[in-house]
């Protein structure tokens, strides 16, 4: 049979194609041993180094004290083991935390390569999502995690891009920090799991679910200790989240705002988090554009800031600001029956941002969607029952200071205080619920994501014990990370008689900056 050149140049390139093909399927094994070698020589290195320092400190100690013997190093292992039961429990914290991490990297870098038949949504959890996904972490436990729009970048790795998600400690350094394939949104930690649920699978961490900006079709599920992607969950056909989401209070379910891209009405999706995050049912949000949901203390009852706004597919355009309305909504969690329904006095005041107290009050940020000389109430709280909203108090009324946008809200429900954000307005205030009163407002430039502070588990000193009445942790888009300390300050008048005082409180600030843009949400654990 007569060959032609061009069959000779198509057997070269599919025994090319076979040749890589080997290539790639050996890669992997390849890179395993190698990093298992490298593990053992480094090991080797690590007992080598450590047995030619004990021996040079030894013959120094033989010099000064002609007695010492090697056994006196046996002695002194010993008697730090016996102090093991005396440290105190933070400390060992620390250190579990440090060994799980470890363990979660060494099983990172040793994991099997994905099988090429794994590829429904069943299969999730075995999927390498290093390929998209590339986390960085540190030993130490995490107390926020936050959102981020632009993170440095490491021209050697070639997943890496501007978005992603941190871990942040008690001291406000980064523990972990994971790239995102695009920028994301809302945070939501998972309660913590119930000693006595038998069903709960056996994670020794809580999932931590960060949701893709409007008009995303995508949301991820991450280990809250040590940032690794464990799921990657893609909305159903004609549907689009809307950036928020909330657990049950047991952990089991995960409830998200969602967009019927046919109708424009808002939906409400529930995914079942003991299995792999499937989707179990809808409901409808009995409004358009819901934003943030959260759960009542009830256990039973969801809590909806429907925005009134329509959005198609794949788009931010606001497409009813006329004509939207918005409403804030109570469901039976478990069959999606309307409760109650709310309505602001304007129908341009776009429910948006929610934080709840312990006693089932829903504080409430609205976004302003009118002309920008009407004045409105911005920040309102309602409980069940209620027939409208109550406006907290602003002196002389001037809302305006917020510029018709309020980021986020956080409650603290110990001290009755309140912290709400405006990046357009460039400030964060703190509001007294037992007055309904503005304390104090900071300048704080592109500020957004806000959530209670949480004590250094090192620290003994509480923040009574300091005179400080309260305290907020608030992220910005300059990548500071600022405390905010409510001061009590008492002065004596001396124009009335000595027993009178005045009470006078301020927010005192105290910044830490990073190389990162923090985005809209931060959530703490």
């Amino acid at each position: 049979m007569h060959t032609t050149k061009a069959d000779i140049l198509a057997s070269g390139l599919a025994n090319s194609c076979q040749f890589n093909s080997s290539i790639n399927e050996q890669a992997p094994e390849h890179s395993s041993n190698e990093l298992l070698v490298m593990s053992v020589l480094t090991a080797l290195g690590t007992v080598m180094g450590t047995v030619t320092l004990v021996g040079i400190h030894h013959r120094y100690r033989k010099q000064r004290h002609p007695h010492a013997s090697l056994q006196d190093y046996v002695i002194g292992i010993r008697s730090q083991l016996h102090v093991l039961p005396s440290i105190s429990k933070p400390q060992l914290i620390r250190f579990s935390s440090a060994c799980q991490q470890a363990a979660s990297a060494w099983h990172q870098a040793y994991r099997l390569p994905m099988n090429e038949k794994q590829t429904n949504s069943h299969d999730l959890a075995t999927n390498d999502f290093s390929i998209i996904h590339t986390t960085t972490m540190l030993a130490r436990p995490v107390c926020w995690v936050s959102g981020v729009a632009s993170m440095p970048k490491d021209s050697s790795l070639l997943n890496e891009n501007d978005f992603g998600v941190v871990g942040i400690d008690a001291d406000r350094e980064i523990v972990w920090q994971t790239t995102m394939p695009e920028r994301v949104h809302d945070i939501v930690v998972q309660p913590v799991f119930s000693d006595q649920d038998s069903t709960v699978n056996n994670h020794s961490n809580r999932d931590v679910v960060v949701m893709g900006r409007r008009p995303s079709e995508k949301f991820w599920v991450l280990d809250t200790a040590t940032g690794q992607v464990k799921f990657a969950i893609n909305a159903a056909s004609n549907r689009h989240f809307y950036g928020h989401a909330c657990y049950s209070l047991d952990g089991s379910k995960l409830y998200v705002t969602e967009n019927d891209t046919l109708s424009l009405d808002g939906k409400i999706g529930v995914y079942d988090a003991y299995d792999s995050y499937q989707k179990v049912a809808e409901f409808d949000s009995h409004g358009i554009g819901p934003h943030e949901l959260i759960m009542h203390p009830d256990s039973e009852t969801l809590v909806i800031a429907n925005g009134g706004i329509k959005t198609e597919q794949a788009s931010r355009e606001e497409l009813n600001l006329d004509t939207m309305h918005p409403s804030l909504v109570y469901l039976n969690r478990h069959d999606g029956a309307l409760l109650e329904q709310i309505v602001p006095e304007h129908n341009q005041m776009s429910v948006r941002h929610l934080a709840m107290y312990d006693d089932g009050t829903v504080m409430i940020g609205i976004q302003f969607q009118g002309e920008k000389h009407i004045n409105v109430p911005l920040v309102l709280t309602h409980k069940r029952g209620d027939i409208d909203f109550t406006p907290l108090i602003m002196p002389n009324n001037q809302w305006q200071r917020f510029h018709q946008y309020i980021a986020s809200v956080a409650v603290d429900s110990k001290r009755n205080q309140l912290c709400v954000t405006t990046p357009i307005g460039g400030c964060a205030a703190i509001f007294d619920l037992n007055t309904r009163a503005l304390i104090d407002d900071v300048s704080l430039l592109d500020c957004a994501g806000a959530s209670v502070w949480i004590n250094n588990i090192d620290s003994d000193i509480s923040n009574d014990s300091k005179g400080e009445e309260s305290s907020f942790i608030v992220s910005d888009g300059q990548g500071q990370l600022t405390r905010l300390n409510i001061h009590n300050l008492t002065i004596v008048d001396p124009e009335l008689n000595s027993d009178a005082i005045a009470k006078n409180n301020t927010i005192g600030i105290d910044s830490k900056r990073h190389m990162m843009s923090f985005d809209n949400h931060l959530q703490a654990l």
